[in-house]
């Protein structure tokens, strides 16, 4: 019976192919394994040999034909052998289109512009994604308003990513001065530690990326209310100002950016009415005093950053974490190397560790956990940072009145950032089964505003990095080797050590590695994890070889400058594929 040749699938995100050239034509002879055409994409040219040995009885696709993965492109058999009258020019069964996404996530179509051709749009919350959405959809003509009911920037700007990042850097500073100064010939008498002004460098930093947001709105002619919105029906909603008064909104679209909230969990003495010692991450950002020791449950980016900058500080830090690995989000031979340094700093980790209670002390705080083996451990310390995580901030929000489907306040949208309420778009940290990350938050924003103008556009997670700024820094972009191992892929590991890399050694004395996981058979890089001197601006390069399907060759034949830290990412290529070229062969 004659056999069908199918468009293949060249690499994981192909959806189709040029034929390039036919290396036989019909009534060839053919044998198995001999090149029967190329075929091309945007990013890939591969000659593709035939599976089946016989007489090449039909050409459905001629070279130059752009044809669907899987679909029938000729036909191989027994010479003067008929063909089925179907040509298989219809994709396979399995590959069918799927069933239809819930009702939860089913597009919506968003309201008409208003007569006078202005589209008016309301944000709520001025965060990362709700700044972001508000400044594209004024771009694109609407009318906008925001309203923002404690301060531009959200949590990122205020108190989260800058105001971390900035005392981070305080500590990196400290770090670096007291460790490698006298090597490199810098000769420092009596450094040490303002803790007051670097809380004051942090927070004018803050203020002014803060402020830069305020002109950007009036720049856009963005109308900002300082107050709290509630839905009071599907497109409707009651702001309550900051002087008590309430005004009511019907615009033609509204987009929840309401963020997320730190995350209490249901421990005994954690809340801060029962333990003063007890703090999320904002208080930990507003300490007068550098504290001599504290315990930090959990061992998520929030808790090891801020363990890394108080331990640098000195103070006295161990880190309790209810899993068997810190940093679960991030490929764990990254990991490795950030907790190999944190322990080195003297942090103190004690994973598979459940905490009962925290009992107040005269010192602040007692941590009663049971490890895996069901041992009794205590951990006492002035300070216990409780970094959990975050839950949505949703619950003022009054979702049912509008209808907005949710999962626990978590609202449910599809990659347009679409609820189930035609007009109503969510983003960032307060939809559900996204990234809790600030530029997720404003690429969603950027999807959202888009979508309600007119621009088709989705939302893609797959270019997503996830950086901690631990010393050294730490970033993934795309799958671990756990996720590729999980899903059964066939795939190869490249690796690069800091330590073989000039700029590194300068930098940091080459501590770091980077890790580059590829598809097997067309050498597609299907992620990147970084850990060493400025990995979350190097993740960037792994994020861009991700969204544009670019394989090992192609990193490798792209020229890195010399020296540089990015010249590890070609290194860890080139030994994904047997060849590296500053290390020994593995």
């Amino acid at each position: 019976m004659a056999t069908k040749v199918v468009m293949p699938t060249l690499g994981l995100t192909m959806t189709e192919g040029t034929i390039e050239e036919w290396k036989a034509n019909e009534g060839d002879k053919v044998n198995k394994g001999d090149v029967l055409f190329s075929v091309s994409t945007d990013k890939l040219t591969n000659d593709i040999e035939a599976e089946e040995s016989g007489t090449l009885l039909k050409v459905v696709h001629p070279a130059g034909s752009v044809v669907e993965c899987k679909k029938t492109i000729a036909w191989i058999g027994e010479e003067g052998e008929a063909i089925p009258e179907d040509d298989g020019d219809e994709a396979p069964a399995e590959d069918a289109a799927p069933e239809a996404a819930p009702a939860a996530s089913a597009p919506a179509t968003a309201s008409e512009p208003a007569a006078d051709g202005k589209k008016s749009v309301v944000v709520i919350g001025a965060g990362p994604g709700g700044y972001v959405a508000a400044i594209r959809a004024a771009q694109l003509g609407a009318d906008v308003t925001v309203v923002e009911q404690e301060y531009l920037g959200g949590t990122c700007l205020n108190v989260g990513c800058i105001p971390t990042k900035s005392i981070l850097h305080s500590a990196e500073l400290y770090e670096q001065v007291k460790s490698q100064a006298a090597n490199i010939g810098v000769d420092v008498e009596g450094v040490s530690v303002n803790f007051g002004q670097v809380m004051k460098h942090k927070s004018e930093v803050s203020a002014q990326l803060v402020g830069g947001i305020g002109g950007l709105f009036a720049a856009n002619k963005i109308t900002k209310i300082d107050g709290s919105a509630a839905f009071t029906g599907e497109k409707q909603l009651e702001v309550t100002k900051a002087d008590g008064s309430k005004e009511t909104l019907t615009p033609d679209a509204i987009i929840v950016a309401s963020g997320s909230v730190n995350a209490t969990p249901p421990i005994p003495g954690v809340g801060k009415d029962e333990n003063p010692a007890c703090i999320g991450s904002t208080e930990a950002l507003e300490l007068e005093e550098i504290p001599k020791s504290m315990v930090v449950i959990g061992g998520g980016v929030i808790g090891l950053e801020l363990a890394c900058a108080y331990a640098t500080f000195g103070t006295k830090v161990e880190v309790v974490e209810a899993l068997d690995k810190m940093l679960p989000i991030l490929d764990q031979d990254i990991v490795a190397v950030g907790v190999s340094h944190l322990e080195n700093m003297g942090v103190g980790f004690h994973l598979s560790c459940t905490v009962q209670e925290v009992e107040k002390t005269a010192v602040g705080g007692k941590v009663k956990c049971v490890d895996k083996d069901g041992n009794n451990l205590e951990f006492e310390a002035e300070k216990v940072l409780v970094a959990v995580g975050r839950r949505s901030n949703t619950e003022a929000l009054n979702l049912d009145a509008a209808g907005i489907k949710n999962d626990r306040g978590r609202i449910l949208v599809n990659d347009k950032m679409q609820t189930n309420v035609p007009g109503v778009y969510a983003i960032g940290d307060c939809v559900f089964g996204k990234a809790m990350l600030a530029h997720t938050a404003s690429a969603m924003g950027e999807v959202a505003a888009e979508n309600i103008m007119g621009i088709a556009a989705e939302y893609d997670q797959s270019t997503c990095p996830s950086c901690v700024y631990m010393e050294p820094e730490a970033a993934s972009v795309g799958m671990t080797e756990d996720e590729a191992k999980a899903k059964g892929l066939d795939y190869k590991v490249g690796k690069f050590p800091m330590m073989a890399n000039g700029k590194a050694i300068i930098a940091n004395g080459g501590e770091g590695l980077v890790k580059i996981i590829a598809d097997s058979k067309y050498g597609q890089v299907l992620g990147v994890h970084i850990a060493g001197p400025r990995a979350t601006d190097l993740i960037a390069e792994g994020a861009l070889a991700i969204k544009v399907e670019a394989t090992l060759d192609e990193l490798i034949e792209t020229i890195h400058s010399h020296p540089t830290i990015s010249e590890t990412m070609r290194e860890a290529a080139l030994d994904a594929e047997g060849r590296v070229i500053h290390m020994p062969p593995r």
